[in-house]
């Protein structure tokens, strides 16, 4: 990709260069998938809200809905504020981002909650925060400043491949013991797609691969629970009472929906029989009530908004801008993709949110922290 013979600072610095509005189309899908996400909560969770067998939630049925929506417009309130800083800010702070990320994902290890066999979060009282969330960013921002200093040394392995490789395994080690696989798997795929795009060869790529596999194998025969993921991913129906149990009741939502559905707040599943129904599966819950052609039509929003970062990233004005998107854009596609099929177990169980639909506080506000970093470049490209 080719750039101007300018530098970031000529677009961010100079208070004599007005920055134009950020890209609208962007802005739009972005607010109409999160509006729909917020319903679709409100849907799905109610009934779990106000069974509530933990008491957290006191018995309100609109319990996940009202902090999803309070997430939802504060998250927006952080999107439009990070929208007005240069993009030479991001890359400023890239290397100190990524020290926080890295002490937090060493913090959650001493510190952290322990749910569903896993230490990922840390409690901050009005949410729980996961610092892999964080970590994905700062792997973004980080690498793309990297790349922009190596310049035309991308292709030399102990300049363009080595550094980036030993800092995605130093994340990767921490991430496995928590374990955290599904956050593994995308930090790796996130960096692997900045070292492309910031021109590293192809060749590295292949290892990289076989490595990665080779872990794979290492993992799923050393880590009971992964094996057991396997298996009931190739058979659910082998055990329905418990390990394929989830996956089952996902095909049933999925199944019941049909072509038009059941209708907004008509689905079946979500009293107490789907596990998650309001934040990794909500997607099951979409394609229940709104059917085949709602989801098509949620997805084709997902396409375009992807479609849009990518217009985006060829178009901006610096390589920090760019590669900062297109990172930012992959890592939205690639979430949408791996949720949707576990959903319908085309691949096995992972974790994976569905970006602006699935419940979680610091997950929505570092997502739409990610969409005001894209808005930020493109107002550099509707410069007037």
């Amino acid at each position: 990709m080719d750039y101007p013979n300018t530098r970031l600072a000529d677009y961010t610095e100079d208070s004599s260069i007005k920055r134009g509005s950020f890209d609208l189309p962007f802005v739009l899908l972005t607010v109409l998938l999160l509006t729909i996400g917020v319903i679709m909560v409100l849907s799905a969770s109610f009934a779990r809200a106000y069974y509530d067998p933990g008491n957290e939630t006191g018995g309100n049925a609109t319990y996940y809905f009202t902090r999803q929506l309070f997430f939802a417009v504060s998250g927006i309130a952080i999107m439009f504020a990070l929208s007005k800083f240069p993009m030479v800010f991001f890359r400023r702070i890239s290397g100190m981002f990524m020290a926080v990320s890295i002490g937090f994902l060493v913090l959650v290890l001493i510190l952290g909650v322990v749910g569903g066999g896993s230490r990922r979060w840390i409690n901050l009282g009005i949410t729980t925060f996961q610092p892999s969330e964080i970590t994905k960013l700062a792997v973004i921002l980080t690498f793309a400043s990297m790349i922009c200093k190596r310049k035309g040394k991308m292709k030399d392995f102990k300049v363009g491949i080595l550094p980036f490789a030993m800092i995605l395994g130093g994340i990767v080690v921490l991430l496995v013991l928590e374990p955290h696989l599904s956050a593994s798997i995308i930090i790796i795929a996130i960096g692997a797609i900045m070292l492309f795009a910031g021109g590293a060869e192809a060749k590295w790529f292949i290892g990289g691969i076989a490595a990665v596999a080779l872990v794979g194998i290492i993992i799923v025969n050393f880590m009971p629970y992964a094996s057991t993921r396997i298996t009931t991913w190739l058979d659910p129906f082998s055990d329905t009472s418990k390990d394929g149990y989830q996956i089952i009741q996902s095909l049933y939502s999925i199944g019941s929906g049909g072509v038009l559905g059941l209708g907004l707040g008509q689905s079946r599943q979500k009293y107490l029989y789907l596990p998650e129904e309001h934040n990794d599966f909500i997607f099951a819950i979409v394609c229940e009530e709104l059917g085949f052609i709602g989801a098509i039509l949620i997805l084709a929003l997902f396409a375009m908004l992807i479609i849009r970062g990518y217009w985006l990233a060829l178009h901006a004005k610096d390589k920090f801008s760019s590669l900062v998107i297109t990172g930012i854009t992959s890592l939205l596609a690639l979430q949408v993709f791996l949720n949707v099929a576990v959903v319908t177990n085309l691949i096995p169980c992972t974790g994976i949110s569905l970006p602006f639909f699935s419940y979680g506080g610091t997950a929505m506000w570092i997502q739409l922290a990610e969409i005001g970093i894209v808005l930020s470049a493109s107002r550099d490209i509707h410069r007037g």
